[in-house]
């Protein structure tokens, strides 16, 4: 009896080890996020909702995209996905935003895809051009609703928090960093190697037209300089032969 339960005890060993790798090592449900993951301020990004699908038994068909209303965005354009439907919504805003110059009165609130169908284990991106990006935030958050043709919604709404645990439906952030050093500097500097090589261009071209024009100059001063001694020394002879002449 004693050598029946030693033998055991690795079997129950193991099938419970397997138990607690199960356990810990669960899926890890995938979520609706934006990818990239970050784009510059004060820029413009084209990023992509990125939307797995987590049901064994059900597929995604809609999905719809809240932009941030505390940092609106002038310009927002989606890219055709084949076999999707896409709808912009566009709300006015409380204040307008400036925009090359130009009063901007309303901005898009939400996108809406639909009509297409994310079947289980796959995964779609819906693309979005986006802009101009704030250059005040260091993150936008992109209030997501994706629904299953079971009727299901899974709402990612929860914001992250920074040093807090992930939430349980995180909405997509799109992190936003400073512009990568040198970059408008450099933009600038190039602008001014041209200006600059356009000026030294110009007064090359002015001092060669001028120094053409002291060569043209002295040229013909030269001409009338000569000329000016051959009939004076015609001038000289005939009166010497005139004078012989009258001698005669």
């Amino acid at each position: 009896m004693n050598a029946m339960r030693l033998r055991r005890l690795p079997v129950l060993g193991a099938l419970t080890a397997g138990g607690l790798v199960l356990l810990t090592a669960g899926p890890a449900f995938a979520h609706v996020s934006v990818q990239p993951g970050q784009a510059e301020k004060g820029g413009y990004s084209t990023i992509n909702f990125k939307v797995p699908n987590e049901r064994d038994d059900s597929s995604t068909v809609k999905l719809e995209v809240t932009l941030p209303a505390d940092h609106p965005l002038a310009s927002v354009m989606p890219q055709p996905v084949p076999g999707w439907d896409v709808k912009v919504t566009k709300s006015k805003l409380p204040k307008p935003l400036e925009m090359h110059g130009e009063k901007i009165t309303e901005a898009v609130t939400k996108v809406t895809w639909t009509g297409g169908k994310i079947e289980p284990g796959m995964f779609q991106q819906f693309p979005l051009s986006v802009g101009q990006l704030p250059d005040d935030a260091d993150q936008l958050a992109f209030k997501a609703l994706q629904t299953y043709d079971n009727k299901e919604v899974v709402r990612w709404i929860e914001e992250p928090k920074e040093g807090a645990a992930e939430p349980e439906n995180p909405a997509p952030v799109l992190k936003l960093v400073a512009p990568a050093e040198g970059s408008d500097g450099d933009a600038a500097a190039a602008s001014g190697q041209d200006k600059g090589s356009e000026k030294a261009g110009a007064e090359n071209s002015a001092s060669k037209d001028a120094s053409d024009d002291e060569d043209g100059s002295d040229t013909t001063a030269r001409v009338l300089g000569i000329a000016g001694i051959v009939v004076g020394a015609a001038g000289v002879v005939f009166g010497v032969v005139a004078s012989r002449r009258r001698s005669a």
